[in-house]
C-alpha cells in the first residue's frame, strides 16, 4: 500500500519536481543490486528522495575492509547481513516509505521475480558476470537499468533503456577478468552513487535520464568528466536479438 508523502519532508524538491513528480516517486519500486560502496551513496539519496518502495539485493556480510566506502554500515554491523543491516538502517532515515532487504546472489531463482516488479534496476555491483545477469533480465522485462563501475579514482555510469539504447553487453562484450581486491577511495563510489541516483529520479520523474545511450567517464584524480556514445551490437546476445524484425 503506497502512503502519501508529506509535503514538509521533501519541501526542497518539490519546488523542481512538483507534486505530480514526488507521487510518481512514492509510487515507484526502484530494485538496487548491491548494497556495497556505490548501493550505499544510491540507497541514502533513493531513500531520501521518497522513493515508495525500495528493493535491496546483496548475499555479502559487512567486513571491517567496507568501512572506508560502505557509510551504511557501523563498527556494530560488522558480520551481519549488508541487505538486512541496510534495510535497517535506511527505514530510520525514512520511515514513510517500504523498504525490504534480500540476502540472494543473481543467480537465484527469486532475483528475476524482483526484476520483474521493479520500475527501474540500479546495478552497483563489482563483476561482471552478475552485471551481465541483471542485464539480461532488464532487457527481457523491459526495464530501464542505471549501472556504473568503479575502481580507484576512477568510474562509469550509463543507462540502458531495454529496446531503445545499447545494452551492457554492448558496451561490455565479454565479462572481464578481475584478481584480487578493487583498490578503491571511498569518495570515488560516493561520486559515482549520487549520479546513479539522479538518473533513477530523471527516469521516473520525467521518463529523461541523461545518460541513455552515452557512458560518463568519472576521473576524479584529474576531475575530468567525459562522455562517450556506445553503439548497440547487432549481433548483442541480449539486446540484438530481441529487437531484430522476424521477415516474412
Amino acid at each position: 500500500m503506497v502512503k502519501e508523502f508529506t509535503p514538509d519532508r521533501y519541501s526542497r524538491q518539490l519546488p523542481l519536481i512538483g507534486e505530480e513528480g514526488q507521487e510518481k516517486l512514492q509510487k515507484s519500486t526502484v530494485l538496487v543490486v548491491g548494497a556495497g560502496g556505490l548501493g550505499s551513496s544510491v540507497l541514502l539519496y533513493l531513500a531520501a528522495a521518497g522513493i515508495g518502495r525500495l528493493l535491496i539485493v546483496d548475499r555479502g556480510y559487512v567486513d571491517l575492509p567496507d568501512l572506508n566506502r560502505q557509510v551504511l554500515y557501523l563498527e556494530s554491523d560488522l558480520g551481519k547481513a549488508k541487505a538486512r543491516t541496510a534495510a535497517e538502517r535506511l527505514g530510520k532515515l525514512n520511515s514513510s516509505i517500504e523498504i525490504s532487504g534480500y540476502a540472494i546472489s543473481t543467480s537465484d531463482s527469486q532475483f528475476e521475480a524482483l526484476v520483474e516488479i521493479s520500475d527501474v534496476v540500479v546495478d552497483c555491483l563489482d563483476n561482471w558476470t552478475s552485471r551481465f545477469t541483471v542485464n539480461d533480465l532488464a532487457v527481457k522485462y523491459v526495464k530501464p537499468l542505471v549501472h556504473a563501475g568503479v575502481q580507484e579514482f576512477y568510474g562509469q555510469v550509463t543507462t540502458v533503456i531495454p529496446g531503445l539504447t545499447p545494452c551492457l553487453r554492448c558496451l561490455m562484450p565479454r565479462a572481464a577478468e578481475t584478481s584480487g581486491i578493487i583498490p578503491v577511495l571511498g569518495f570515488t563510489p560516493a561520486v559515482l552513487g549520487a549520479i546513479e541516483a539522479s538518473e533513477v529520479v530523471k527516469l521516473l520523474v520525467w521518463g529523461k535520464p541523461s545518460l541513455a545511450g552515452q557512458l560518463l567517464v568519472v576521473d576524479l584524480k584529474n576531475m575530468e568528466f567525459s562522455k562517450i556514445k556506445i553503439v548497440k551490437r547487432p549481433d548483442c546476445p541480449a539486446c540484438g536479438v530481441r529487437d531484430k524484425v522476424p521477415t516474412s
